[in-house]
């Protein structure tokens, strides 16, 4: 079992260190995912019980509520 995993950690240790073009195209992948992750969080994913109430008491009550009472189901799902 841990010689397999050498041998696949030795892969893509060889692999990555010969990379001429996957090294750029590794660097936009890590741009974009933090760009999804990081910076637009910021401005769509507001921080709503932080908002709309005070205390953590409240923002448990809330959550609470909300998972545990039933959705009026909608016709035709």
């Amino acid at each position: 079992m841990r010689g397999a995993l050498f041998r696949f950690y030795a892969m893509y240790r060889d692999g990555f260190a010969a990379m001429t073009l996957g090294r750029r195209l590794w660097l936009i992948v890590a741009l974009k995912l933090f760009v999804m992750f990081a910076v637009l969080k910021l401005f769509f994913f507001p921080n709503y019980l932080h908002h709309h109430f005070a205390t953590d008491a409240d923002r448990a009550a809330h959550v609470l509520n909300e998972i545990t009472t039933p959705q009026p189901s909608r016709p035709g799902r």
